[in-house]
């Protein structure tokens, strides 16, 4: 028996579908056919025809054939998209988004896949062909919307189940955990008696480690003063050093200026300027004197 994928309900209901497919173009089969009969009656009563006289016939019947098989395609479409918006709004009802391929529509294996059914389940079939004017197709809030539903309610019972299962899990995890917290108390109270029996030693060791630390800390403050002490007199020492050595070097620079005047005083042109500068000083003297016999008189 030819399979296409489904579910035993579903194929059903493609059954179902093809039956009345099956009907519906046998139907229009026979308006064909009584289009040409119509014609073969009416027409065709001659023995003899003219050539416009066979075009004129076959042009009116092209013309209802075309008119009967483009209204048939025509009522097919509509037919599908009303069976598409069936199942688009059971699954609307489920907050489902279904999908479709268009491609696979014209896929020749899967048409001559869906041809191998029709044969097997139909052609061969005794069962009686669905009545067109009353298709017996799946109420729309009744077969899918419970088979949908009883799905449901057995994946929660599965998960109540579970839920179960694993709260007994927690629960013995909890008892475990309360059993070996009173361990734990336990163990904490036998360990406080035992420290209220060491306690005076240890506040006497800790009292003594205490004594010990603050002497070590008074011992390094001291050793610190003392090395910070050390160190600024070395400063201090270094410092008057220094300030030394800077008043040594004023005196060899202010001693090697004076040298370098001397040795500037004893050069020929240091001479010759101070006679060129002793020449003009008594030049303006004499000027000046001159000067003066020419002034008037107040």
């Amino acid at each position: 028996m030819a399979e296409l994928g489904l579910n035993e309900h579903h194929q059903n209901e493609v059954i179902n579908y093809m039956r009345f497919a099956r009907s519906k173009r046998g139907l229009r089969l026979k308006t064909v056919d009584s289009c040409f009969q119509d014609l073969k009656e009416s027409r065709l009563v001659e023995e003899t025809f003219t050539i416009d006289e066979v075009s004129e016939v076959l042009s009116g019947l092209q013309a209802v054939v075309h008119s009967e098989v483009e209204s048939e395609l025509i009522n097919t479409a509509y037919t599908n998209v009303l069976l598409l918006r069936q199942l688009f709004a059971q699954a609307e009802k489920w907050y489902l988004k279904l999908q479709t391929d268009i491609s696979e529509l014209e896929n020749r294996e899967l048409l001559e896949q869906v041809a191998e059914f029709e044969k097997a389940e139909i052609t061969s079939s005794n069962k009686p062909i669905l009545d067109t004017t009353k298709p017996k197709l799946a109420p729309l809030n009744e077969g899918g919307t419970a088979e949908l539903l009883n799905k449901e309610i057995l994946r929660l019972q599965e998960e109540n189940e579970k839920l179960k299962s694993r709260l007994k899990t927690i629960e013995i995890q909890a008892t475990n955990a309360l059993d070996e917290k009173s361990k734990l108390e336990k163990a904490l109270q036998d360990l406080q008696l035992d420290q209220g029996n060491q306690k005076d030693f240890i506040k006497a060791q800790d009292l003594s480690n205490l004594e010990n630390t603050v002497a070590a800390l008074k011992s390094e403050f001291q050793k610190t003063l003392n090395d910070k002490t050390e160190n600024q007199k070395s400063l201090e020492e270094n410092l008057a050093t220094a300030k030394h050595d800077l008043l040594r070097v004023q005196e060899q620079l202010h001693m090697a200026e004076k040298e370098l005047e001397k040795k500037f005083q004893q050069t020929a042109a240091y001479r010759n300027m101070k006679e060129i500068l002793t020449k003009k000083n008594d030049q303006i003297k004499d000027l000046r004197k001159r000067l003066a016999q020419y002034e008037p008189e107040d």
